[in-house]
């Protein structure tokens, strides 16, 4: 990949000359959807307030394009960033519209007074983030989500080349976190433009981000793609998880598996256990699952939930002292729940366990 847009070189950041994490060095390039995660506290907003000069540098240097940020001024910054932080903007007897027409001032004579130019392009971005019948409300009478989208109006306004945003998806419902993410993936990937943000979110930051920064502690704990840092063991140290799981596969969050000695043995395959898991979790019911080929969608979930998996290797047939073991569990249970199984040669013998749990009687209904 070619030269860095956005550098950070041995910096460290901090309050009142006290240093909170030392040493980032990181490369953004243009184009890419950079996300800081982390849990509460560990400095991600100190990070980007320092990136946009609104915290003074304690150490080191970042550079912008081709510039070190700190010989640049603020009138050359206001060209090439837009801001979107957590502050709350109380502005007095300002409507949406003249919020989002301050963007285009980097470009207007001292008088501030906007072209019809510029008035398009306030309309443009207002129309971007389907916020145009918000134009003639006062901003301090609408909601904090559609603050929010009025915020990001503003940004879009500037034309910047890298747009900074500290958790942008705050007060957002769900409709509008997809949006607005969407609307920036468009404007990194269509436009050009850097995005680096923070996000509570991590489900969301696998999704939509290029390179995913980890906050924590007095120094960067990782930096790299999506696929790398998001695996379990990764997030379990990041937010210190002791009562749940991290899911990579889908990319959830789980609680914790109930305790004691399952009592439910649940049949499933292809993904036909995983509502039966949750519930049976939600209810506080401890289970067993199987027998489950370890390529299944099942296994992942069943895994992080269930208090015994009993696996076969993928494609082959269910060797007999993988039934016999499933039969033990089985008959150890109270009930067995089958959640759906399509029967094949390959997998027969979990015909036969059900065929067992029948004779039994200890099929129940979920």
């Amino acid at each position: 990949m070619g030269k860095a847009y956005l550098s950070m070189d041995k910096l460290s950041v901090g309050y009142n000359k006290r240093v909170l994490i030392k040493d980032i060095c990181i490369d953004i390039h243009k184009g890419e959807i950079v996300t800081l995660i982390g849990p509460n506290g560990a400095g991600k907003s100190t990070i980007l307030k320092s990136i946009t000069r609104q915290l003074q540098i304690i150490r080191g240097k970042v550079v912008l394009d081709v510039n070190d940020l700190h010989n640049t001024t603020f009138k050359e910054l206001s060209t090439k960033m837009a801001v979107v932080l957590t502050d709350r903007m109380k502005p007095e007897l300002l409507t949406c519209h003249d919020i989002v027409a301050t963007g285009r001032y980097p470009y207007t004579g001292r008088l501030g007074i906007l072209t019809r130019e510029d008035e398009d392009k306030v309309d443009e971005a207002l129309a971007a983030v389907n916020a145009r019948e918000l134009g003639t409300r006062d901003f301090n009478a609408i909601s904090d989500g559609q603050k929010q989208r009025i915020l990001l109006a503003r940004a879009i306004c500037q034309e910047p080349e890298i747009i900074i945003l500290d958790e942008p998806t705050s007060f957002l419902d769900i409709r509008y976190k997809l949006e607005l993410l969407s609307i920036l993936r468009n404007m990194a990937k269509k436009k050009g433009i850097t995005v680096v943000m923070s996000l509570h979110e991590i489900d969301l930051a696998e999704k939509i981000s290029d390179k995913i920064i980890c906050v924590n502690g007095d120094r960067i704990s990782h930096f790299g793609t999506p696929d790398e840092i998001f695996r379990e063991d990764t997030i379990r140290k990041l937010y210190n998880i002791d009562n749940g799981f991290f899911d990579p596969v889908f990319g959830s969050i789980e609680l914790q598996k109930p305790a004691g000695k399952p009592k439910t043995f649940v049949v499933s395959s292809g993904g036909s256990g995983i509502k039966t898991y949750r519930k049976l979790q939600k209810n506080n019911v401890p289970f067993a699952a199987g027998i489950l080929y370890k390529n299944d969608i099942d296994i992942q979930l069943a895994r992080l939930l269930a208090s015994e998996v009993i696996t076969e290797e993928p494609f082959v047939e269910i060797s007999k002292d993988t039934f016999e073991k499933a039969l033990d569990v089985m008959l150890s249970c109270d009930r067995v729940i089958d959640a759906g199984v399509v029967i094949g040669d390959c997998n027969k013998r979990i015909g036969e366990l059900l065929h067992i749990a029948r004779e039994k009687g200890m099929i129940v209904d979920e």
